[in-house]
């Protein structure tokens, strides 16, 4: 998955404005591995014709769980293998964005 991706987009569940909509522990379900920012998805439907967001070789890590993990200073192991690998860079994420 790409780490390229410095800022939430303006659906990302992680900002400040979407409190109502997750909880918490939605949140740390979330974070607890690699999630995909679902605007980099394919949207795949089922039979019954309800959609599910799938993450391709192509989509980008969301940037709002990024900038929630580093702001409480808990990086994933993948977060951290990325960095050291050249693929991610910490200093790059805008975190002045209006994440929980």
């Amino acid at each position: 998955m790409n780490y390229t991706l410095m800022s939430p987009c303006d659906q990302c569940p992680f900002l400040k404005k979407f409190k109502r909509g997750f909880t918490i522990k939605q949140l740390e379900a979330h974070a607890s591995g690699e999630f995909a920012c679902h605007k980099t998805c394919e949207v795949l439907e089922d039979d019954e014709g309800r959609g599910e967001y799938t993450p391709t070789e192509k989509s980008f890590h969301c940037a709002g769980m990024l900038i929630w993990l580093e702001k409480q200073g808990r990086s994933t192991q993948m977060m951290r293998i990325s960095e050291r690998l050249g693929f991610y860079d910490h200093t790059k994420l805008n975190m002045k964005a209006k994440v929980r």
